[in-house]
C-alpha cells in the first residue's frame, strides 16, 4: 500500500470543498476552526480523527485553530482533564492559536441571554424537569407552554438575576429560550439555557452558580471567536437549527455549524463513561492503559503520531457514522515502526544452548549487527556473543516434521549476525523437560563473512546467557472480544476480553536494551514492535507490547 501516492490523489472531502469555496469567493479572507473538548475525561481516538480534521484545515488552508475548553458543567471537570488535553493535542504535533475556555465568556454569555430575555425570547420557568419533557410533547404531537412562559420580560430579568444571585437551589429554576413549541425539532421546542448548579468551577471557584448548557455556550463561543467552520459530529445535526437561530435572533458574528461522521473502531468502546466505568472499576490500569483507546493510551502502548495522523487523513470524513477495523490502524502503526524501530534480540522463552567447541569459553566476540535494516543511516550496534546462550523454547522440537527449519538434533541453523549452529546433544531433567543443549559452531560460518560453503534455512535469535539484562514484557491485546462490545446484549464489560495482557516476569535481552530511553522504538526480532513504559526503574525495565509484526488477532479465541 502506496501512502505517498494515495496521499496524491485523494479527492478533496465535503469540508474543503466548502472552505475553498468560500476562500475562492472572498467569503473569508482567512478560516478559523476551533477544537473544543469538555475536560471531563481523557481524549481517545474518536477526539483523534477531530483535532487532524480541525487542525489540518487551517494547517492546509493557512488558517489557525483554536482550542476551546468546554467547561460548563462543574461536577465532572477536573483541571487533570485539561492538561491531559493539551499533552495529547502537543504529541500528534498540532500548536493551538488560543487557548480558551468558555468560562472566559460567562460574563458575556449571560448578557447575552439578558439581551434573549429583554427581547422577549426567553423566560425563567420553575417547572421541573420531568414537567419539562412531559409538556414538550412527543414527535407526533406539539407541545404546550406553561404558565411561567406569561411572565414579564421585567419579572424574567430579576428572576435570572435572582438565580445568579444564588437565591435558588438546584433544579428550582432554569431559563429557557422561547422558541416554538409546535417544532417538528424537537430541541427547538423552548430548550434550556442556563441551570442553576451550586458546584465550585475549576477555573471560576464559587462565582458562579448558573452556567449556560452546552447549546447556548458552544454558538456563541464560536460567534466571540469568529470561528467560520465549526465543525461537530453529526449527533449535532438536530442543534444546527437552534445554533443558527440564537445567532440571528443576537445578531452577533454569524459563524456555520459543519457536521462530519464519528469514527468508531472496533473491539473497544469510545464513549467517556464507558472508559470512565473500565477505569473506576478498575477493569484497566487508569485512562493511559496501553489498552484503552485513549490517546494517552496508544501513547504508553508505542504507537506513534505520524501514524496516527496517517491513520486519520487515510480513512477520510464521511457524513455517515461508521465502524473502522483496529486492524487498519495496527497497519499504519506496523508500517510506520517499521521505518523507524531499532531492531534488538529478546528471548522470552529461554532454553540455554552451550557451544562446546567455542574457542574461548571465557572470552566474548562482538558481532555487528543493523540497528535497521530499512534505514540506511541506522547505523549499527555490537552485539556480544559467547559459549553460552539463550535461544527460545519453541525454536528447538526433539522430533520435528519434515520442512521445520529451527533447531533440532542433528539439524543446522544460523544464529542472526553470528555463527551456523549444530546441535549435538540434548538435556533433559529428571520430569523429561529439555534444560540444555549442546551444540557446536562452524568458525568459517560468522555472518558477512562466511566461507562455509554449509546453506541452512532457519535463522534464530538469541542472546548470550552471561551479558543478557532481564526485562519484564507485557504483551497487549484486543481489549474486548466481540467487535461491537456497545451493541451486545447486556452489560458490555462482559465481553471484556481475559487474555487482553499477558506479562513475562523475565525475559532476556540483549545488553544495548538498558540503555533505551522511553521516546525509542524497538523491534524485538521475530516477535514485534515494543517501547518502554513508565513502570520502569533502576531495579526493572519494562516493555510494553505495541503491535505484532504481522496481525494475529483471531476472534472468539
Amino acid at each position: 500500500m502506496s501512502t505517498t501516492a494515495n496521499k496524491e490523489e485523494r479527492s478533496l472531502n465535503f469540508l474543503e470543498e466548502i472552505i475553498e469555496a468560500d476562500l475562492a469567493s472572498g467569503k473569508y479572507k482567512t478560516i478559523m476552526t476551533r477544537f473544543p473538548p469538555e475536560p471531563n475525561g481523557y481524549l481517545h481516538m474518536g477526539h483523534a480523527t477531530s483535532i487532524c480534521l480541525n487542525f489540518g484545515l487551517t494547517k492546509k488552508y493557512g488558517g489557525s485553530t483554536n482550542l476551546r475548553f468546554d467547561d460548563t458543567n462543574p461536577v465532572t471537570e477536573d483541571t487533570e482533564y485539561v492538561e491531559s488535553i493539551k499533552n495529547d493535542i502537543k504529541w500528534l504535533g498540532f500548536e493551538w492559536a488560543n487557548e480558551l475556555y468558555a468560562s472566559d465568556y460567562f460574563e458575556q454569555l449571560y448578557n447575552m441571554a439578558v439581551t434573549l430575555i429583554k427581547k422577549g425570547l426567553a423566560y425563567v420557568d420553575d417547572s421541573s424537569s420531568e414537567a419539562i419533557a412531559e409538556q414538550k410533547g412527543t414527535p407526533t404531537q406539539a407541545g404546550r407552554r406553561n404558565e411561567y412562559a406569561e411572565r414579564s420580560i421585567e419579572e424574567n430579568l430579576q428572576l435570572f438575576a435572582d438565580m445568579r444571585a444564588g437565591k435558588y437551589k438546584d433544579g428550582e429554576k432554569v431559563l429557557r429560550a422561547k422558541v416554538d413549541m409546535a417544532s417538528p425539532n424537537m430541541l427547538m421546542r423552548d430548550p434550556l439555557l442556563y441551570r442553576i448548579k451550586h458546584a465550585h468551577h475549576h477555573r471560576t471557584g464559587d462565582t458562579w452558580c448558573i452556567y449556560p448548557m452546552y447549546d447556548f455556550a458552544h454558538g456563541q463561543s464560536d460567534s466571540i471567536e469568529k470561528i467560520t467552520h465549526s465543525i461537530c459530529t453529526l449527533e449535532f445535526v438536530p442543534h444546527r437549527e437552534l445554533y443558527d437561530w440564537l445567532i440571528k435572533k443576537l445578531e452577533i458574528y454569524p459563524s456555520h455549524q459543519y457536521e462530519f461522521a464519528r469514527r468508531n473502531l472496533t473491539y473497544t468502546v469510545m464513549s467517556k463513561r464507558k472508559l470512565l466505568q473500565l477505569v473506576n472499576e478498575k477493569h484497566v490500569a487508569g485512562w493511559d492503559d496501553p489498552r484503552m483507546p485513549t490517546i494517552s493510551g496508544m501513547r504508553r502502548r508505542g504507537y506513534t503520531p505520524e501514524s496516527i495522523r496517517e491513520f486519520c487523513d487515510r480513512i477520510g470524513i464521511a457524513k455517515r457514522d461508521n465502524v473502522v477495523d483496529i486492524s487498519l490502524l495496527e497497519f499504519f502503526v506496523r508500517e510506520d515502526l517499521n521505518k523507524r524501530a531499532q531492531r534488538r534480540m529478546v528471548v522470552f522463552d529461554p532454553v540455554k544452548v552451550v557451544i562446546t567447541n567455542y574457542a574461548d569459553p571465557d572470552g566474548e566476540e562482538l558481532l555487528t549487527s543493523e540497528n535497521n535494516p530499512e534505514d540506511p543511516n541506522g547505523g549499527t550496534r555490537e552485539v556480544p556473543f559467547s559459549n553460552e546462550i539463550y535461544i527460545e523454547r519453541e525454536d528447538f522440537m526433539e522430533n520435528p516434521p519434515k520442512k521445520y527449519f529451527r533447531l533440532a538434533p542433528g539439524q543446522m541453523v544460523r544464529l542472526k549476525s553470528a555463527y551456523i549452529i549444530k546441535c549435538e546433544e540434548v538435556i533433559k531433567d529428571e520430569n523429561g523437560t529439555v534444560t540444555e543443549l549442546r551444540c557446536t559452531y562452524i568458525p568459517e560460518s560468522k555472518s558477512g563473512s562466511d566461507t562455509s560453503g554449509i546453506q541452512v534455512k532457519g535463522t534464530l535469535h538469541w542472546v548470550s546467557v552471561k551479558h543478557a539484562i532481564t526485562a519484564e514484557i507485557r504483551e497487549y491485546d484486543r481489549l474486548f472480544k466481540v467487535e461491537d462490545p456497545s451493541s451486545e446484549e447486556g452489560d458490555f464489560k462482559e465481553y471484556i476480553n481475559p487474555d487482553s495482557l499477558k506479562v513475562i516476569r523475565a525475559a532476556y535481552a540483549e545488553p544495548a536494551l538498558k540503555n533505551a530511553h522511553y521516546d525509542e522504538r524497538f523491534q524485538f526480532v521475530r516477535k514485534g514492535y515494543f517501547v518502554l513504559d513508565k513502570d520502569s526503574s533502576t531495579s526493572g525495565m519494562v516493555f510494553n507490547k505495541t503491535v505484532g509484526l504481522k496481525d494475529g488477532w483471531k476472534a472468539g479465541k
